[in-house]
């Protein structure tokens, strides 16, 4: 029950997978397997696929790190894709515009890297007003255990954890699994 009004329908975000991000990423092929899947799921339903693509510095656009992973459904010229250059990817970014044209009020949300921009897209999304549901075993993240952090698939865990107890009026979050998810 998103707080946007007549807003009614659900978009499947595909956030990051892109070469360089995921290159290394624990159960990369299983994650991709799955997105394929909602992919395919959500054209053949009708739902929106909005594609977001990361830029910066590190990831330059047009270098092949920045190519989405070849492993992916690709894209249709009919499905948008958001480029974006912050974790958020609502932060300067003409996904907010892309969403309401299609009368979007939930989100379905897949990809990389779960501690950085996909946490910030979830986050982004809810506190806009969107229903967020993450696809608890179609995203992932790279190892940064040499700089402190857990393990990746501790972050996994505790994202997915977490994220199903966040609340706010008028608006839902919640996980489901890749074959669970209503889109």
């Amino acid at each position: 029950m998103t707080s946007l009004t007549d807003r009614p329908s659900t978009a499947l975000l595909v956030v990051d997978l892109q070469q360089g991000v995921i290159e290394g990423a624990p159960h990369r092929d299983d994650v991709l397997a799955r997105v394929n899947d909602l992919v395919e799921r959500a054209r053949a339903q009708g739902t929106p696929v909005v594609w977001v693509q990361h830029s910066d510095d590190g990831l330059v656009e047009g270098s092949p790190a920045w190519e989405l992973a070849p492993e992916l459904t690709p894209r249709r010229d009919d499905e948008p894709l958001v480029a974006k250059r912050h974790g958020d990817s609502f932060e300067e970014t003409d996904l907010e515009q892309v969403l309401a044209e299609r009368h979007v009020g939930r989100l379905v949300v897949t990809g990389a890297q779960t501690d950085a921009c996909i946490r910030a897209t979830i986050h982004g999304g809810f506190v806009r007003g969107y229903d967020v549901t993450l696809v608890s075993d179609a995203h992932t993240t790279e190892d940064l255990t040499d700089y402190g952090a857990p393990r990746p698939e501790q972050v996994i865990a505790h994202t997915n954890l977490y994220w199903g107890f966040q609340s706010g009026p008028g608006r839902t979050a919640d996980t489901a699994t890749a074959s669970e998810v209503r889109l």
